[in-house]
Formats: structure tokens, C-alpha cells, sequence
């Protein structure tokens, strides 16, 4: 396996500096955060005012600049992280003609929550969507990737193999994300990569935990936490991964922020690489 960090957990860095840093601490690529980010008087957050994020707007026009910055410093880039939705196709395209011209082989591309017609009619309109998700990327070689997060209509390993049943899976792969998915669609780690199969295309890492919210309804909420003390099971999960045969990238994406950026990236490194030993 070889280890990247996506940037939407590197807020305080800029893509100069965070290239230099990441290739520093000793990682294999970087998983660059594609937005157009809404500007904030504070300090930076992981999603308000991250300075390692690219603009969407102007992503195709940037991407080779971009890609020589990161491959000079040794770097690879696995994937890029917009947020594009399935059922905008136009944006959905010009951001697969920025991930061909950065050399990124794969891109995020999201699904959304039910809408107001309900669960079953919007997850038949969406897999409809991703059809012509899965044309856009065998045309221009960027396959699209499907995550695996909480409150949207792919929360399991089970509800995105119904998604994509019938999909190539060299055009459309699943991100497998065990901190997302132990807030809502957890399956134990080896069946969920049995389940996935061949849509297996990348897999996140970060952790949660439940804390108790008194005053709440429920008097508990899911927040994030450190790589090594949350809920997520994660040598189970490398372990499963390694069973499978698992030896494509794996990204770290450590929302947690008891210790400062460097540090708590240094110990994620190091922790995975305990975990893949």
C-alpha cells in the first residue's frame, strides 16, 4: 500500500507548503481538495478558509501547474477530492478534464442525501446519473469514485454495491471510509471489502468517536477523533484490506485537532505503517 494525506485535513497549509511538508514527513502522494471555498475572517478550517484547497473554477486551468508542484517534490496524487454532484454533469466533466491534465487517475464524485421524493426514488435517479458519470470517465480516463459517508444515500459498503451493480468497475470505484462509516453504515471490515469486490478503488482513514452531549436529543454526537483512540477498528481494517490483496493507496484524512497539524500527520504516518506491518 502507499500512503497519501488528503488537503482538506492540512487547513493551515498552503499547497507550497504543504507539498514540502508532506513529502518531509515522509509520504507517498497527496489527495488535493478541489472547492471554491468560502473565505472566513477566522482561522482556517477543515471546510471554511482551508488554504490547501484548489479553486474549482478554475481547477482545469491550474491542474498542470499544480501537478508540477507536487510531482517535483516527489509526490504522487492518487485521486482529488471535489464536490461535484452526480446530476451535474457539466461541472462533473470539466472537473474530469482538470483531474486528466493534473495526471490524477480518479476523482470523488458525490451523491447526495435522499430528497424530498424520498429514499427509493432518489437513489433510482442517482444510480441513472452515475451512468452517465461512468461514460464521462472512460472517455477522458479519470474514473470516478463513489465514498462511503454518513447521511447520504451510500452510507455502507451493502447500499453502494446495490448502486453500482452493473457499473464497469475500471469507470466507477468506491472509496472505503471506516470514520465515516462507524457514524452510520459500519459493516465489519471484511465482509464490507468482500462486499465492494472489484469497486474497491481507494480507501480514506480517519477516526471518530461518541461523546456524551447532555442537553441533546440524543444526549450523545459522533465527533472526531485521534487516528489511535477512536471507535473505528482500524488494525482490523488493515488487516482485512491486506487479506484481500489490497495494494492500491490509502489516504489519511485526520479531522481530529488535540495536537498541532505537523505532529498529529507525523503520527498518523507512523501509525498506519504500525498498522500495515
Amino acid at each position: 500500500m502507499r500512503i497519501a494525506v488528503c488537503t482538506v485535513s492540512l487547513p493551515e497549509w498552503t499547497p507550497e507548503e504543504a507539498v514540502t511538508e508532506v513529502a518531509a514527513l515522509g509520504f507517498d502522494g497527496i489527495e488535493w481538495r478541489v472547492a471554491d471555498d468560502a473565505a472566513t475572517d477566522g482561522p482556517p478550517g477543515f471546510w471554511r478558509g482551508n488554504r490547501c484547497t484548489l479553486p474549482a473554477s478554475t481547477f482545469e486551468q491550474d491542474a498542470p501547474r499544480i501537478g508540477e508542484l507536487t510531482r517535483a517534490a516527489g509526490l504522487d496524487i492518487p485521486a482529488i477530492g471535489p464536490y461535484a454532484r452526480c446530476d451535474d454533469l457539466g461541472t462533473v466533466e470539466r472537473l474530469m478534464r482538470g483531474a486528466a491534465a493534473l495526471g490524477a487517475p480518479r476523482m470523488r464524485v458525490q451523491v447526495g442525501a435522499p430528497g424530498p421524493e424520498g429514499y427509493r426514488e432518489t437513489f433510482a435517479r442517482r444510480r441513472e446519473e452515475f451512468r452517465a458519470v461512468a461514460d464521462l470517465a472512460l472517455r477522458h480516463g479519470v474514473q470516478a469514485l463513489l465514498e462511503l459517508h454518513h447521511q447520504s444515500i451510500v452510507s455502507s459498503a451493502s447500499a453502494a454495491a446495490r448502486f453500482l451493480d452493473g457499473v464497469d468497475p475500471r469507470a466507477v470505484g468506491v472509496i472505503h471510509d471506516v470514520g465515516n462509516m462507524v457514524r452510520e453504515g459500519y459493516e465489519f471490515d471484511p465482509w464490507s471489502l468482500e462486499i465492494l469486490g472489484e469497486h474497491l478503488a481507494h480507501v480514506h482513514v480517519k477516526n471518530a468517536e461518541l461523546r456524551p452531549a447532555p442537553g441533546a436529543s440524543p444526549p450523545w454526537s459522533w465527533e472526531w477523533a485521534p487516528m489511535r483512540t477512536g471507535a473505528a477498528p482500524l488494525q482490523r481494517l488493515f488487516d482485512a484490506l491486506a487479506g484481500v490483496g489490497y495494494e492500491g493507496w490509502v489516504s489519511l484524512e485526520d479531522f481530529s485537532t488535540e495536537v498541532p497539524l505537523r505532529e498529529r500527520l507525523a503520527d498518523g504516518l507512523a501509525y498506519v505503517r504500525e498498522l500495515t506491518e
